[in-house]
């Protein structure tokens, strides 16, 4: 997995577009209302500890920055006085991307936002930071486990060999069978470890139980096809398709918990999202604009949502220390 994604020909080797052109939607491509409502949460956030104010806003997985564009605007409309505490910053090693990321914000605010890139989250240097990501812990690699084996390719056709023994150990440890173990949950949380303060807000889909059986999968142009499939060519797919897989919550709450981090909650998007608010940015949304734009924003929230679509699929986790 990490090969099809992250290698010299990777998926993700080259700038990939989200949305309608590309092979997948995600919530931050749906609406704007998404960053909206997870900058009102934000805010409440700050004003039940005015000592947040002057600490960081850090997006992870950023990919051209629409969903801290999203926060950074709704802030300016509620509360502008906070674009002269906060500090804003996105996480990106590529350099690709980091100018894709310029670029968009500059369309967006000009000079008049400044947006900080670094490497990792333990670069920065503050004594708070709301961290929020999008879809990040799916694209993790993973090892593909069943009956104490792990998949291998070879020539793109999968094989079985032996588990590490510390893998069997922590597959017995949380029963697991058959599945996905994410490889790197660990390392990313102890990049957190050195923040004083932090609230880490995340949505991905998955569960916080194991299911024991295989959820790997690829997206290309929209379409699934699921990677045990025997009519999928691999060699067609490898590297021009995403691929993913549904993620444990159990796992990454284990590894915050393991760098200083309490879960706060575990919801569905749905649930989290009307909680940050969406609902109410909704209807002050409906006092100042048309119908037809009231309707068509609508809409792409129900998108957000609505059980069959993202709301229940979707889940939102919130970890702090």
């Amino acid at each position: 997995m990490h090969e099809w994604l992250y290698g010299k020909n990777g998926y993700y080797s080259s700038f990939k577009t989200i949305g309608k052109e590309g092979d997948f939607y995600t919530a931050v491509s749906s609406s704007r209302f998404f960053g909206a409502s997870i900058a009102n949460f934000l805010i409440k956030l700050i004003d039940q500890d005015d000592s947040k104010k002057t600490g960081y806003l850090v997006e992870i997985g950023a990919h051209r920055g629409y969903l801290i564009c999203d926060m950074i605007q709704w802030i300016y409309s509620v509360k502008p006085a906070l674009l002269e505490t906060l500090k804003f910053a996105i996480i990106e090693k590529h350099p690709q991307v980091i100018e894709e990321q310029k670029s968009y914000i500059y369309s967006r605010f000009g000079n008049d936002v400044k947006v900080e890139h670094f490497s990792s989250i333990k670069d920065i240097k503050t004594d708070y930071a709301f961290v929020v990501s999008n879809e990040i812990f799916d694209a993790f690699p993973c090892e593909l486990y069943m009956d104490e084996k792990i998949a291998t390719v070879d020539d793109h056709k999968i094989s079985w060999i032996e588990a590490p023994a510390d893998m069997i150990e922590w597959s017995k440890k949380h029963r697991l069978t058959k599945g996905e173990i994410a490889v790197g949950y660990e390392e990313f949380a102890s990049e957190f470890y050195n923040l004083p303060k932090c609230d880490f807000v995340s949505f991905d889909y998955g569960e916080k139980y194991i299911r024991n059986d295989f959820s790997a999968r690829i997206y290309k142009e929209h379409k699934t096809y699921p990677l045990f499939d025997e009519n999928i060519k691999i060699e067609d797919l490898f590297g021009n398709s995403d691929i993913t897989y549904d993620v444990n919550f159990t796992h990454v709450i284990e590894a915050f918990e393991d760098n200083g981090f309490k879960l706060v909650s575990f919801q569905t998007q749905a649930r989290a999202l009307i909680e940050f608010g969406i609902i109410d940015l909704l209807e002050q949304f409906a006092r100042q604009t048309t119908k037809e734009r009231y309707i068509s924003e609508a809409s792409k929230i129900k998108t957000l949502i609505s059980p069959t679509i993202m709301g229940d699929k979707f889940k939102m986790l919130h970890l702090s220390k």
